[in-house]
């Protein structure tokens, strides 16, 4: 999609819709050469300050499909610091940061019985993983606190959200007894693990010491 903010009435709309074209296919074509993009991306194009800016989202890749790959899901993510939308794969090494202004992510996404593997013990940072259910008065009250520590600690985890009831394979796996459950996993292995509700304060501390004691 190319979205442009107005030009100079002596030039024409034409030789304008010319000029973004060819500065696009070269923008491009030196991302593609540079191995930045990869083919099937959606190309965004945008006039800021009368400079074309390119960004992408990128078709991400998994095994399992026809010639042994698929295209993973994907959530669209506001950025806090500018409000672009990003588009921001479900499961992918590292961690997202924002097309337009480079700064990270929050990373939200959900996961069940049959992607857990891929999009939360292969992460490469750290996840929260709430456990909940949709008939639960907690969950609902502690999802906008998770929500905001995933704001607040972005670049540095992923929260990822498993409904129970449609999952019950990690429900077992885990032993929910309660919902909310909230766990913290580092490469697939559980470091830190509570029930219950609480405010996103109290949150980001349990989740930063999980972390700090992981890493010391």
């Amino acid at each position: 999609m190319i979205a442009h903010q107005g030009y100079a009435p002596v030039y024409g709309a034409r030789p304008l819709r010319r000029y973004i074209s060819h500065e696009v296919e070269t923008l491009v074509g030196r991302a593609l050469l540079r191995g930045d993009v990869q083919d099937g991306a959606m190309v965004r194009v945008d006039a800021e300050h009368a400079e074309l800016v390119v960004t992408y989202d990128q078709p991400e890749k998994r095994e399992g499909s026809e010639g042994g790959m698929s295209t993973m899901q994907a959530t669209n993510i506001t950025c806090p610091h500018c409000g672009r939308t990003n588009r921001v794969p479900v499961a992918a090494e590292g961690s997202p940061r924002c097309g337009n202004c480079k700064q990270p992510l929050p990373w939200m996404a959900d996961a069940g019985d049959d992607d857990f593997t891929e999009v939360v013990e292969q992460a490469t940072v750290p996840v929260v993983v709430d456990l909940w259910a949709t008939w639960c008065g907690p969950c609902r009250m502690v999802s906008p606190a998770l929500e905001q520590v995933a704001q607040d600690l972005a670049g540095r985890i992923k929260l990822v959200k498993v409904d129970i009831d449609k999952n019950p394979r990690l429900a077992r796996r885990f032993e929910v007894q309660a919902v909310p459950t909230l766990l913290v996993l580092d490469k697939g292995q559980t470091i830190a693990r509570q029930a219950g509700a609480a405010p996103a304060p109290v949150l980001r501390q349990w989740v930063e010491q999980s972390i700090t004691a992981r890493e010391g």
